[in-house]
């Protein structure tokens, strides 16, 4: 006879699906799972591949000590109550390629993957990684009908990270002491806002020259072409995974951490109907709240300029959807 009685409660851990068993979406599960956040489901198109990069996983398990379960799948009805969809689903970029040049081709993928997900899990909140980031954000709330909150895209913690890490790297301080914040679209008209990046609370403006920050931040706008040109084969992997599981974990945590993402604006900063990135609090619902933080109006102008670009891709990755 059981010590324990019966009970109509079932204990269930959260699930968050990942779509997409390339560099970011398995390193995303591994991320996910081994901080312990949540189950995880990874999908993919190739018979195979999520079975066997989950199995992979698991058979760690022990090793790195969690107990979260990964599924790797090519049937959207095991990944169905999703409380989170990450979609990294799409074509990486080669040498020599934008993010715009992906625009067409990864919006029909991202439409595809985005209504099968959907359909089984019609309560969850999405997150995209898959580029052109604001542009795809965009054509994942189109396809899905969903109040925008619950929508967003990975963009500006990645860029932010970027710029934190060549800041840490120049001056020679703990990558932690580092604070930045990125605005803008994700690619080259991105706006780091140099007023609030800091080291332990001091401007970074007063540790270094003009030219020597203008140097690092056109490094961050370059920062995954440069990564791209140098593997050849691929894009970056790491930093975006890891990116994507802060915010992941700021919601399933409800911990409302202020994070920079690609979120819907109808009214902020001067902008409306479209999604870009802005500092934004993360929790349980989705982006909470999106702050309005003051610019100069030089910065305003070229998150104008961030925006326009933004929306003229938009335009071209409806075409046909």
């Amino acid at each position: 006879m059981s010590v324990f009685p019966d009970s109509p409660i079932t204990c269930k851990a959260p699930l968050v699906t990942v779509i997409g068993a390339g560099n970011v979406g398995r390193t995303l599960t591994q991320r996910i799972a081994e901080k312990n956040l949540a189950d995880v489901a990874l999908i993919d198109v190739v018979e195979g591949l999520p079975q066997g990069i989950a199995l992979d996983l698991i058979e760690a398990q022990g090793i790195e000590l969690h107990d979260s379960q990964i599924i790797g799948t090519n049937n959207y009805a095991d990944t169905a109550g999703s409380e989170i969809v990450v979609i990294t689903a799409g074509f990486p970029r080669k040498p020599g390629m934008s993010r715009d040049d992906l625009i067409q081709c990864n919006a029909k993928i991202v439409a595809e993957v985005t209504k099968k997900a959907f359909e089984y899990s019609p309560n969850a909140i999405f997150v995209v990684i898959t580029n052109p980031l604001d542009v795809m954000t965009y054509v994942v709330w189109k396809m899905t009908g969903l109040p925008p909150q619950r929508i967003m895209g990975m963009a500006g913690v990645l860029d932010s990270s970027r710029l934190q890490t060549f800041i840490a790297m120049e001056l020679g301080v703990c990558t932690a002491d580092v604070s930045t914040l990125v605005l803008g679209g994700h690619g080259d008209l991105m706006l780091p806002l140099l007023r609030y990046c800091t080291v332990r609370g001091v401007p970074i403006t007063e540790l270094m020259d003009e030219a020597t920050i203008e140097r690092l931040v056109e490094r961050t706008r370059n920062g995954g072409a440069e990564i791209v040109k140098l593997l050849q084969t691929g894009g970056a992997y790491f930093a975006p995974a890891s990116s994507a599981s802060l915010m992941v974990e700021s919601i399933l945590r409800n911990q409302s951490r202020l994070l920079p993402a690609a979120a819907y604006l109808n009214g902020e900063y001067g902008l409306h109907d479209i999604f870009l990135g802005v500092p934004c609090r993360l929790g349980c619902r989705g982006v909470e709240h999106i702050l309005e933080v003051k610019l100069t109006d030089e910065e305003r102008k070229a998150l104008h300029v961030s925006a326009k670009a933004v929306r003229s891709n938009v335009d071209v990755a409806l075409v046909g959807l």
